[in-house]
């Protein structure tokens, strides 16, 4: 090849414009499906009124503690916190803890199954992009979304407590309300993560839902109960125990029962929402217990202290949604596809 030539096909080279990464085109085109999908305003809709009827029904008393508190942090974040003693309501974190895991259920259990059984994932495979785009684009699409409607309830929760309770947060307690919506963003995505793998198993989006909420129920509602049974079973607690034993078979249960994600996302999301709240173990000696009976009451901790006690619980809580995320990438990566 002449120089000449080569010259010219180095200018043709680079008058070609750079090719998009696969994974944003699927995860765009997926984005914008489920925002027109009405999937999504189901979903927004549910999770808006699960949380902001605890909310109204607290307002009162959230209220009344507002207005007895002398020191403005961690008022703000009674939003999320507060229940009425006249209703057996939850709050808002406990009702965002157990129903915001649907939403990465239902934005995953058909989002392989559904393009093979309607056969246009091998069409979308003889595309110019790589088979692990696929995969990619539809998991950042489905986080992508889940982020987006967990924004827009932490707004509208936040606006109720300004516009009509009159609570204007401090600046600590948007730090503590941006790190706890980080954390739920991980949480949901744990769900989707684990709706993408059953969504790769399984052949029919049918099957794939009742897995996926069938899971949910079992580690929502039976799953403490039966961890619960197992911990007592290893470690019973019995009034012959010593003082020490029952720290130690205690600490034991509590450890046991971070086995459920459920249970870390509770802990990490109660450090950063109770800024007063300085631990999230149980004492193992006596002179800890001693200690933790002696701190003084209104003892707040700053963002950094807090950040400390549940680093452990968010390391857990993204090591688990990686692994959901791995399994159902190399379950895919595996499967053969054919037109």
């Amino acid at each position: 090849m002449t120089a000449e030539a080569a010259a010219e096909v180095q200018v043709v080279r680079r008058a070609e414009p750079p090719r998009r990464a696969g994974w944003l085109i699927v995860a765009r085109k997926e984005f914008a499906d489920h925002l027109a999908s009405a999937r999504f305003i189901i979903l927004l809709l549910v999770l808006g009124a699960a949380t902001l009827i605890p909310l109204y029904i607290a307002a009162d008393a959230i209220r009344n503690v507002a207005d007895l508190v002398t020191d403005n942090r961690g008022a703000f974040l009674l939003l999320f916190l507060a229940t009425s003693s006249d209703s057996p309501v939850p709050n808002v974190l406990t009702f965002v803890a157990i129903v915001a895991p649907l939403l990465g259920v239902a934005f995953a259990f058909d989002a392989i199954n559904s393009e093979r059984s309607d056969g246009t994932l091998p069409r979308l495979l003889s595309q110019p992009i790589y088979r692990d785009d696929v995969i990619n684009g539809k998991f950042a699409a489905g986080l992508a979304v889940i982020a987006l409607v967990m924004l827009a309830v932490f707004a509208v929760i936040s606006g109720f407590g300004i516009f009509r309770l009159g609570i204007v947060p401090s600046a600590d307690d948007l730090i503590r309300l941006v790190a706890w919506y980080a954390i739920t963003v991980v949480w949901v995505g744990l769900w989707l993560a684990l709706g993408l793998v059953l969504s790769v198993a399984m052949r029919r989006a049918a099957n794939a839902a009742l897995a996926g909420f069938g899971i949910w129920i079992a580690v929502a509602i039976f799953g403490r109960l039966v961890v619960e049974a197992i911990a007592g079973a290893i470690a019973p607690i019995t009034s012959a125990s010593s003082i020490q034993e029952q720290l130690d078979l205690a600490s034991l249960q509590n450890a046991i029962l971070r086995v459920l994600p459920l249970t870390l996302f509770q802990e990490a999301s109660a450090v950063l929402l109770r800024p007063d709240k300085t631990t999230v173990t149980t004492p193992a000696t006596i002179d800890q217990l001693e200690q933790l009976g002696q701190q003084l009451q209104g003892q707040y901790l700053p963002f950094d202290q807090s950040a400390l006690l549940i680093w452990p619980h968010v390391v857990a809580l993204v090591a688990m949604t990686a692994v959901c995320f791995a399994a159902a990438y190399i379950w895919f990566m595996r499967q053969e596809v054919r037109a």
